[in-house]
């Protein structure tokens, strides 16, 4: 096995960070995707790398956001009307864990997850260096109002109770002193020191020069039309430049994955969950670290010459629209917690689509009934974070050696 030849689909983060472990593995590795690599969800999001972020989305109360965004195309959180059976029965299921026990137990199976991909990370920046604009200047979480600020912090003491994850609490009149970029009116944030942050577009383009350097062939413009399969293997690829073939084959296509149930002759229940980004100049007082302001579902990232502002979740399939209004709402968003919450000069307007799965939690594992097919997709919205350990547990099930951790909740045969 030492030569086997690997074909990724998909050159998002999570196939990128695949090639990366397999090549370190020995394995001779092809990349394809049907656009350009790194183009899609990798391209422009926040660039947290947030071990704090462990509660899964199904959290108590969070279908209804959804369901009363359908009388509110403006909601921050909304789910678009279509006459699809599909969307309804995944919102079904999600809505059948949005309970504190599911909650609580999908956040103990991806601690485990979180925990490894940072101490991958730290591996990888160490023999990488400087890349990506890495940086391991925390993450905060900032309130308006005194409500909502005393509401998480019951969550941050269950974080902390439950699962070791503390933060530092900082008052809303110490904020100004802790980054000026705050207005002073603010009820508080909470700051997790131990999380980072990368640039991901540059975290990508680095990270694919360095695997072309190790022998990685990428693909580009390569579309996946057709998978043969014969017995309990696949055989071969039909894509739109011809027939591929490889001794294994992992597929990491975010939020097309569930386009692929049909061809793998299994369930794969992901939905693709629409955000939107406004990347712009630096403002004169930006702020130092990146926040989340979970008020107004908002997250903001400051870059060594750029600043983003991200936010929406969409359940509103494959559209590519990018309404003007919602960038115009990431500014007024931001507004209430910063000082200046807009650069002069908008640099790019970007949507991408998170691969959101019923129960938050990943699909990693073989494909049922296949014994060279894997999936490595559904990392909801924290595929930037969860890359490297999927990369690696994606070398370890391919080179048949115990994982390490368990991966038995992330299988494609729970569903």
């Amino acid at each position: 096995m030492q030569n086997d030849s690997v074909i990724v689909i998909g050159g998002g983060i999570v196939g990128i960070a695949c090639a990366h472990y397999l090549v370190n593995d020995g394995h001779r590795v092809t990349v394809i995707d049907q656009a350009e690599i790194g183009k899609a969800c990798s391209h422009a999001n926040c660039g947290f790398i947030c071990p704090s972020h462990v509660l899964p989305l199904t959290e108590p109360g969070a279908i209804l956001d959804g369901f009363k965004s359908l009388l509110n195309p403006r909601a921050a959180f909304r789910i678009k009307p279509q006459l699809r059976l599909d969307l309804y029965q995944w919102m079904f299921q999600f809505l059948r864990r949005c309970t504190r026990t599911e909650m609580i137990r999908g956040g103990r199976c991806l601690l485990p997850l979180l925990e490894s991909s940072m101490d991958e990370y730290h591996k990888l920046f160490a023999e990488f260096g400087s890349v990506g604009e890495w940086k391991e200047n925390g993450l905060l979480y900032a309130f308006v109002s005194r409500a909502a600020f005393d509401k998480f912090a019951r969550t941050d003491k269950m974080l902390s109770e439950t699962y070791g994850i503390s933060a530092r609490r900082i008052a809303g009149d110490e904020l100004p002193e802790f980054d000026p970029a705050f207005r002073a009116e603010l009820a508080g944030a909470f700051f997790y020191e131990d999380d980072g942050s990368v640039r991901p577009d540059k975290l990508v383009s680095d990270w694919r020069t360095r695997l072309a350097e190790a022998g990685v062939d990428f693909v580009e413009n390569c579309r996946l039309e057709q998978v043969r399969r014969s017995g309990d293997g696949i055989v071969a690829l039909e894509t739109t430049q011809g027939e591929k073939s490889a001794d294994h084959y992992v597929f990491a296509m975010g939020a097309w994955s569930r386009l692929l149930a049909k061809e793998l002759d299994c369930r794969i229940p992901v939905e693709p969950g629409k955000g939107y980004a406004l990347t712009m100049s630096k403002p004169e007082v930006c702020p130092k670290h990146p926040m989340l302001c979970p008020e107004h579902r908002i997250g903001v990232t400051p870059f060594d010459d750029s600043y983003r502002l991200g936010s929406m979740m969409e359940f509103a399939g494959y559209d590519e629209s990018i309404p003007a209004w919602r960038m115009t709402q990431l500014c007024d968003s931001a507004r209430p917690y910063l000082r200046m919450p807009a650069g002069e000069e908008v640099r790019e307007t970007w949507y991408g689509w998170r691969p959101m799965t019923w129960d938050s939690l990943p699909i990693v594992g073989r494909v049922p009934g296949s014994d060279n097919g894997l999936l490595a997709t559904g990392h909801n919205m924290l595929g930037l974070t969860l890359a490297p350990a999927t990369g690696r547990l994606i070398a370890e099930l391919i080179r048949e050696r115990p994982t390490h951790i368990d991966i038995d909740a992330f299988s494609p045969d729970r569903f």
